[in-house]
C-alpha cells in the first residue's frame, strides 16, 4: 500500500471515530509504530489532524479542505437526498452549471434521467461520471488542474463560464454566513462560484446543515442573488425567516 493511501485511510478512520491511536493503527496497516507517526505528523503538518498523547485526533477546523474522495464519501445519505431534489427543479433540455462540490458530483448522478441536457462544469469528476450519458452537451470550462481537487480553476475557467448562459446554476459552499453570505476556503473557489451566478439564470444553493452559521476566506457570493436554497435538514426559525424575508425558497426532505 502507498503511504498517501495510507494516509487517506487513517483520514477517514478519523472522520468517523475523531481520534485514532498508533499502536491499532500500527496492527491495522501492518506496518511500524514510527511509520505510522511519520504518517501522523504528516497529516498534522497538512492541518488535517491534531498529535496527541499515542495517537491523533480530527482537526473540525471548518476552513481545513479535506482531500475529495474524503469529502465524497461524507454525508452520503444526505447528498442524496438533497441530489433529488436538485434534480427535480431540472427540466429536459434544461442548460445548467455545476461545480466542483462532491455534492455536483451527486447531483450530476440524479440527472441522468434527463435528456438533452448542456451541463457545463469545472470538475472532472463530473465529467468522468457523465461519459456514458448519450443525448447531452458535456462542456468543460478548462482551466488549470488544482493538485488534489479534481477540479479546473484560474482566469481561463472564468473566462470560459463567461462565455455561456444557462438556464440554472447549481452550486455548493463552504460556509454560509447572515452577514457575509457564501463563503469558500479558497480565493479560486470563489471566483468561479461568482462567474457561474452572474451567468445563469435560476441560481440554486446546495449545503448541508453544518454549512449554516459558519464562515470561511473567501466570498464567493451574495445571498440576496440565490432563488432556491437546498438542504438536508430543516433550518433553523432564524434562516427560514432569513430566506423568507430575502424571497429565497428554501427545500429539504419531508422527514427532516
Amino acid at each position: 500500500m502507498l503511504a498517501l493511501e495510507r494516509r487517506n485511510l487513517i483520514l477517514e478512520k478519523l472522520q468517523t471515530e475523531k481520534r485514532v491511536v498508533v499502536s491499532e493503527l500500527s496492527q491495522m496497516f501492518d506496518v511500524s509504530e514510527e511509520t505510522i507517526r511519520r504518517d501522523l505528523d504528516k497529516l498534522e503538518k497538512e492541518g488535517l489532524a491534531t498529535k496527541s498523547y499515542g495517537g491523533a485526533v480530527i482537526n473540525e477546523d471548518v476552513s481545513i479542505d479535506l482531500p475529495f474522495n474524503i469529502r465524497k464519501n461524507q454525508n452520503v445519505a444526505g447528498k442524496q437526498k438533497m441530489a433529488e431534489i436538485a434534480a427535480s427543479l431540472v427540466q429536459d433540455g434544461d442548460h445548467i452549471f455545476l461545480d466542483a462540490s462532491t455534492t455536483a458530483v451527486f447531483i450530476a448522478k440524479a440527472l441522468k434521467d434527463r435528456e438533452r441536457l448542456t451541463v457545463i462544469t469545472n470538475s472532472m469528476e463530473i465529467l468522468l461520471e457523465l461519459s456514458d450519458v448519450s443525448g447531452w452537451n458535456i462542456i468543460s470550462t478548462g482551466g488549470v488542474m488544482k493538485e488534489g481537487y479534481l477540479a479546473f480553476f484560474g482566469s481561463k475557467t472564468e473566462e470560459s463560464i463567461r462565455s455561456f448562459y444557462a438556464d440554472k446554476v447549481i452550486i455548493s459552499c463552504k460556509a454560509l454566513d447572515h452577514s457575509w453570505g457564501i463563503m469558500e476556503s479558497q480565493e479560486a473557489f470563489g471566483t468561479t462560484k461568482k462567474a457561474m451566478m452572474a451567468s445563469g439564470r435560476k441560481k440554486i444553493l446546495v449545503l448541508d446543515s453544518t454549512k449554516f452559521d459558519q464562515t470561511a476566506f473567501s466570498v464567493a457570493g451574495n445571498l440576496r442573488d440565490v432563488d432556491v436554497v437546498i438542504t438536508d435538514k430543516r433550518p433553523s426559525e432564524k434562516w427560514l425567516a432569513h430566506f423568507e424575508e430575502m424571497e429565497i425558497e428554501c427545500r429539504y426532505p419531508a422527514e427532516a
